[in-house]
């Protein structure tokens, strides 16, 4: 058993899509429309296009909502992504303009930065020593 795929509640499709591409540096790997407004959006890591997709999926169901937003509120980080150099991708993300809730914190066995998406969640970004 393996994770295919796993999903964020995003307030805005397109704005996600751009986001998570041209600031992250994903890759969209589906796009379908389902509706009239909303889509099957998902993206991928670069470096693994056959690996766990993230589906940008819109927040409108009010418990989505009520539960992300919560998170925001609390400071809690929805969704954690691996990262080479938390330091390094910490200052290339703040140069393209990206809002930091946490800057990089050293913790026993790991290093994360939590950073505001533009789409309603907190993410971190984390590395551990090899």
């Amino acid at each position: 058993m393996k994770i295919q795929m796993t999903s964020i509640f995003v307030d805005d499709q397109a704005k996600a899509l751009h986001f998570y591409t041209e600031i992250l540096g994903f890759v969209k790997k589906h796009d379908v429309p389902v509706g009239e407004t909303d889509r099957w959006l998902t993206v991928v890591s670069p470096d693994d296009p056959g690996g766990t997709e993230l589906l940008l999926e819109p927040a409108s169901h009010p418990a989505a909502r009520t539960y992300r937003d919560t998170l925001v509120k609390d400071g809690i980080p929805l969704a954690q992504f691996a990262v080479d150099n938390v330091r390094t991708e910490y200052e290339r993300l703040r140069r393209l303009g990206v809002r930091f809730t946490q800057e990089p914190t050293d913790m026993d066995t790991v290093t994360t930065a939590v950073f505001d998406d533009t789409c309603g969640n907190l993410i971190q970004i984390a590395t551990q020593p090899q």
